[in-house]
């Protein structure tokens, strides 16, 4: 059924947030790996609990809050993937992100585009990334088997 008469209308996805253990870390990392630039400051009774983060070239907003306990249990889950232009985008960014002694599954083929996987942040946060270019353009709705085994690049 596609009754979009009902539906809202929404602007795509506003922000993410993670919990972290130690701002600083988290802040240094998504500079240094991703480019990231501090925003935003939130302070709460004088302690700073939190950071926003713009992106140069057009990455979400990330927001890092302080949250010890949460950053722990959520570690080694992926709550999001990145959106990156196309595959040569892509490529280059695994290289960096080897270059900087990162370790990823490199550049896979996903089901409608490509997915660079299990990199992780400080906290343990996969930090996923997947194409808007796609390799395939299906007219039905996709089964995806076993979709956490990267294929070969």
């Amino acid at each position: 059924m596609d009754d979009t008469a009902h539906a809202p209308a929404l602007a795509g996805v506003h922000h993410l947030k993670l919990p972290v253990r130690n701002l600083a870390r988290s802040r240094d990392w998504y500079a240094g790996r991703l480019g990231y630039q501090v925003a935003l400051e939130f302070v709460e009774d004088g302690q700073l609990m939190g950071y926003a983060l713009r992106h140069p070239n057009g990455g979400p907003l990330l927001a890092l809050r302080l949250d010890p306990a949460r950053a722990e249990a959520a570690a080694g889950f992926d709550y999001f993937a990145i959106g990156v232009p196309d595959k040569a985008a892509m490529e280059r960014l695994a290289e960096q992100l080897t270059a900087d002694g990162e370790t990823h599954a490199g550049v896979c083929e996903g089901a409608i585009g490509w997915s660079l996987p299990r990199l992780h942040d400080p906290d343990g946060h996969e930090v996923r990334f997947y194409t808007v270019e796609q390799h395939t353009r299906p007219d039905a709705v996709l089964t995806v088997h076993d979709p956490d085994v990267p294929e070969s690049p």
